[in-house]
């Protein structure tokens, strides 16, 4: 009876944690069950709960206790127990194979477990936990389709338990983890992969008599094409491959299992369930196509290579030709990646030489124009793909040593104007129904750039003319509709279209570095260059009153890309970019151009002091030109530098000021950047004998130490007291920049003998008084860290000097301070964990 009553207790408390809203309810149960999981009885328990209880969420429970104990590092069930464990599970889900489907993946879980943590255990002189192909085939021919169903996910949740470092395995070795993937892989994982194109053979037989609405067919098919889809994906060699390094994926096929490959029945085998299949099932066929396209170069000699190619390119054309499945998005998705693998895995020289490849590359070509055009707005992750093969293809072209023509010159202008265009469209799409703005996503658009540079400069001169057109026809518009004074919909358009294209530019430019060019292809650089630094100023005219985020960042990043070409050592005297520079806006030298940069960032620091996004990348800009030898040299010569190094101010740069209460700390951060930038302009003339000029540089710093000083000792309100610790966080940021950009001796020792000892108490005081607050500690602790790096042996003290030990104190008296205090503060609410431990 006490039992019945306990299994009805599990069974309630299992019914709070999974659906109760009341979260005290849900928390108490939840502490009720960790108790059970750890009690010692838990085992029989568990058993109990599979057996007579009556909530699938009871079962469940009883599934994953079971998966904790198998796992659990320190304390090894009796081998006994585990093997008694495994038959049961495979018992009990021969006998109930209409469980709820989450109480199933529970306990297949715990056999996959179990049998990976005991895969080298041995009874009487055997493997006990090897015999799976043996167990789950009884399954897979019981003749019920449940069965059959829950047989493949058995080796499929195998499959990807071997294939991954899971809970069980961090605190175990991971030597271990891959001797168990290796051995499972030589032993069994072919064996499973055949099983699974067996079962998937028999399926694309019967097809046609299969009724897909049917969930028992439906799954049957999917779960066997997942378990074709693990053995595919597994880590053969042990390389833990980052997923997101999609496109450098080489499937490392074992030389054992040339056989599947060779005949070409495989790759058969899929495109027909990709033609045949419904798309909810198809997509698994396709995924399963790009890893068989992805199959090692060396698994075949030159004619197997040579006849695979052909033999997938059909596939491929094939697909093209009718292509009305790819309506479904992850049909086209998947498509989108196996295009990409054709050129990730193979040379353009092999390509040229496949059957009927004009006709290939053309409807390769047709289909790119038309995703570009259209699936802009459903499939921007799809589209990277496509980019990703033309950009590879146009790569490839100076190494083709193959008779046969590639084509490319005849289908990449039209990708390049199909893409650009799309751009431009998507501008009053975007604007006129409220959609997400791709502009918004600088991530996305610098991969698509980047992959874009490529491709543009191929038949340049198309390329260019393209954009001159462009330009010029949405400059004008946009200069009509400033001179006329409009407002709302009709500029944002222009100010949107204006932006695309000077991304473009940009990226097309900084393509350079990539792709042979001449002599004519800088002067149309030039010409491109021109207009960008026109409308520049057309905007710059403008930004007192009204100013575009989106256009500004644009052109910032116009600037780093022609920054990269031209702008330092590398660039010759007499580049035809500057020539046209000259002509149309009297640039005549890299000097003069420089004066065009650092105008533009004094603008934008000027006027965009509360867009963080401007300021970091106008920041970011002003510290690359800071790094050069040549352009440096050239920079601290331009008045507007000199004028930046006297007057480094917030009534200069506004966003130097303390920054409003509603504003977040992180704001702040630019600050270190630009002191950064700062200090290695002022150190390219600094010299031991400069302490003159090095004091004038740093009197708008020590005026705010000063006023820091006074601020710590009024803090009377917290409106004062919230200001002084705005002023530290920034004063510690600004020094960090200056601490880590005077990384030679003599520099360092100006700034060690500016800021001790008359200033490190301030920075000890801040410490006392907001140890508890990371937003405080954070900077200050970084500074300290920062005067204690010895970058460059800039910490090389003679023999003579005290400083090394006066150093050491100061810090040491920083860390005591701090890690006194901070001990006080007790036990840390979860959900500060991060922002106060880990900052």
């Amino acid at each position: 009876m006490a039992e019945e009553q306990e299994l009805l207790q599990l069974e309630l408390l299992c019914k709070q944690l999974y659906e109760t809203a009341d979260a005290n309810l849900r928390t108490e149960a939840e502490k009720a069950l960790v108790s059970f999981a750890n009690s010692p009885d838990c085992l029989s328990k568990c058993q109990l709960l599979l057996e007579r209880g009556n909530s699938p969420y009871a079962q469940l429970l009883a599934a994953t206790t079971l998966t904790k104990l198998v796992s659990r590092p320190n304390v090894t069930l009796p081998l006994e127990q585990r093997i008694d464990i495994r038959n049961y599970v495979l018992g009990y889900l021969a006998s109930r194979p209409k469980l709820v489907h989450y109480v199933l993946q529970a306990l297949v879980q715990l056999f996959a477990r179990i049998t990976k943590l005991g895969w080298f255990d041995i009874q009487d002189k055997d493997y006990v936990f090897r015999n799976v192909i043996t167990d789950v085939t009884k399954f897979i021919q019981s003749g019920s389709t449940q069965h059959v169903m829950i047989g493949v996910q058995l080796l499929s949740q195998l499959v990807c338990e071997m294939n991954q470092v899971s809970e069980a395995d961090s605190s175990r070795s991971l030597t271990k983890h891959r001797k168990i993937a290796s051995s499972f892989r030589d032993l069994q994982l072919f064996e499973i992969f055949q099983l699974s194109c067996e079962l998937l053979q028999t399926a694309a037989g019967n097809i046609k008599s299969m009724d897909f609405s049917d969930d028992s067919q439906h799954g049957l098919i999917s779960h066997a094409l997942r378990l074709a889809h693990n053995c595919l994906t597994f880590d053969f060699i042990g390389t833990s491959t980052d997923e997101t390094a999609d496109d450098l994926c080489t499937v490392q096929i074992p030389t054992g299992w040339r056989s599947a490959f060779l005949d070409g029945a495989t790759m058969e085998l899929f495109f027909s369930l990709y033609s045949s299949l419904p798309p909810s099932l198809s997509s698994i066929a396709l995924s399963c196509l790009v890893q068989i396209a992805s199959v090692r170069r060396s698994l075949f000699n030159n004619t197997e290579r040579a006849k695979f190619l052909n033999e997938l390119v059909t596939g491929v054309r094939n697909i093209l030709e009718n292509p009305q499945a790819l309506s479904d998005p992850s049909n086209y998705h998947e498509f989108c990646r196996l295009l990409a693998r054709l050129k990730t895995n193979y040379q353009l020289g092999e390509l040229v030489k496949v059957t009927n490849y004009p006709e290939l590359i053309k409807r390769i070509a047709e289909f790119t124009v038309t995703s570009l055009r259209q699936m802009w707005q459903f499939a921007p992750n799809s589209v990277h793909y496509l980019l990703s093969l033309w950009q590879k293809m146009v790569a490839s072209m100076p190494y083709v040593k193959a008779n046969e023509p590639h084509l490319l010159e005849t289908y990449t202008p039209e990708i390049f104007k199909a893409y650009t265009m799309s751009r431009l469209e998507s501008v009053t799409v975007v604007i006129k129904d409220g959609l997400e703005d791709p502009l918004e996503d600088q991530g996305m658009i610098n991969q698509q750039l980047d992959q874009l540079s490529t491709i543009g400069r191929c038949e340049y001169e198309k390329t260019c003319g393209l954009l001159v057109q462009l330009f010029d026809e949405a400059a004008q518009r946009y200069q009509e509709a400033i001179n006329s004074g409009t407002q709302g919909v009709e500029i944002t358009i222009q100010e949107g279209r204006l932006s695309w294209l000077v991304y473009i530019i940009g990226a097309v430019i900084g393509g350079r570095i990539s792709f042979a060019s001449t002599d004519d292809h800088d002067a149309m650089d030039g010409e491109l260059a021109c207009r960008v630094l026109q409308l520049m100023n057309l905007v710059d005219s403008r930004i007192a009153q009204y100013a575009c985020e989106k256009l500004d960042l644009a052109i910032l990043s116009f600037f780093e890309q022609f920054r990269k070409i031209y702008v330092g050592d590398q660039v010759p005297k007499m580049s035809k970019v500057y020539r046209r520079l000259s002509e149309v806006l009297g640039l005549n030298d890299e000097s003069m151009v420089l004066s065009v940069f650092i105008g533009k960032i004094i603008t934008n620091l000027k006027y965009w002091a509360r867009s963080e996004q401007i300021t970091w990348k106008t920041l970011q800009l002003l510290n690359d030109l800071s790094v050069g030898y040549s352009s440096v040299r050239k920079l601290v010569k331009l008045d507007a530098v000199q004028f930046v190094l006297s007057n480094h101010t917030n009534e200069h740069f506004p966003f130097l000021g303390l920054n409003a209460n509603n504003r977040s700390f992180a704001d702040m951060r630019c600050r270190t950047t630009f002191y950064t930038a700062l200090a290695r302009l002022l150190m390219v003339d600094l010299r031991e004998d400069d302490e003159d000029k090095f004091e004038e540089f740093m009197v708008p710093l020590t005026s705010a130490f000063e006023s820091v000083g006074t601020m710590l000792t009024n803090m009377d309100t917290p409106q004062k007291e919230e200001e002084a610790k705005r002023a530290v966080v920034g004063l510690a940021r600004d020094l960090r920049g200056v601490a880590f950009a005077f990384n030679t001796k003599t520099s360092y020792m100006m700034f060690f003998d500016w800021i001790y000892p008359s200033y490190t108490p301030i920075l000890h005081r801040a410490i006392e008084v907001w140890y508890h607050d990371p937003a405080v500690t954070t900077p200050v602790l970084k500074l300290m860290a920062e005067l204690a790096q010895s970058r460059s042996q800039r910490l090389l003290f003679d023999v003579s000097s005290p400083n090394g030990y006066l150093l050491f104190r100061e810090v040491s008296k920083v860390i005591d301070s701090y890690g006194s205090r901070i001990l006080t503060i007790g036990e840390v609410p979860k959900d500060q964990v991060y922002t106060m431990k880990y900052p």
